[in-house]
């Protein structure tokens, strides 16, 4: 045999994908703490923690507007499952944190959805959560938006869509107001 053959079958990694924005990066540069240039590992009872501090939180952001410890982020395995998945925890008693608009008070906790935006104070965070099978240990990557996240994702237009399906050709921004129309009138 050889030493392929005999080789540990490598696992694939639980990797949390963090997209920072914050719209005063460039002049405060509040992310100048953090690493973008690869991927940190985390054991698997380790509680990654983001905020003001740097003594209590392994992802420090400098900006005295952060709480010392504004969330968490706590790796699990899903009871009677094989799957793995993140529980986020607001630990701001001032900011409330909000998770794809659900919004989390002061120790409110939620599961992670594998692909989210948070959001505090003036900072968006793309959440991306990329599958794995060791039970071990996890990775974050942390990545740096030049846009905003929530004008980059290509949310869902608020547009109204007219009964019959069809939309308007014109823009209903052109100061004309929609008017209602009695189904029996048409």
């Amino acid at each position: 045999m050889s030493s392929f053959e005999e080789a540990e079958t490598e696992e694939t990694v639980t990797c949390l994908h963090l997209t920072f924005y914050h719209p005063g990066q460039a002049e405060k540069m509040m992310f100048r703490c953090l690493d973008f240039c690869q991927r940190q590992q985390l054991r698997a009872d380790d509680t990654a923690k983001f905020g003001r501090d740097s003594s209590l939180c392994g992802y420090s952001l400098v900006d005295t507007r952060v709480s010392r410890i504004q969330f968490s982020l706590q790796f699990y395995r899903k009871l009677h499952t094989s799957e793995y998945a993140f529980e986020i925890k607001n630990l701001s008693k001032k900011t409330k944190l909000t998770v794809n608009q659900t919004e989390l008070g002061y120790l409110n906790k939620i599961d992670l959805p594998w692909r989210c935006i948070i959001c505090f104070g003036d900072y968006q965070i793309l959440a991306e959560i990329q599958e794995g099978e060791a039970m071990d240990y996890f990775e974050t990557h942390l990545h740096l938006a030049e846009a905003p996240i929530l004008q980059e994702r290509c949310l869902p237009s608020l547009q109204p869509v007219p009964e019959n399906g069809v939309s308007p050709s014109f823009p209903l921004s052109q100061g004309k107001s929609p008017t209602e129309i009695d189904e029996n009138e048409m």
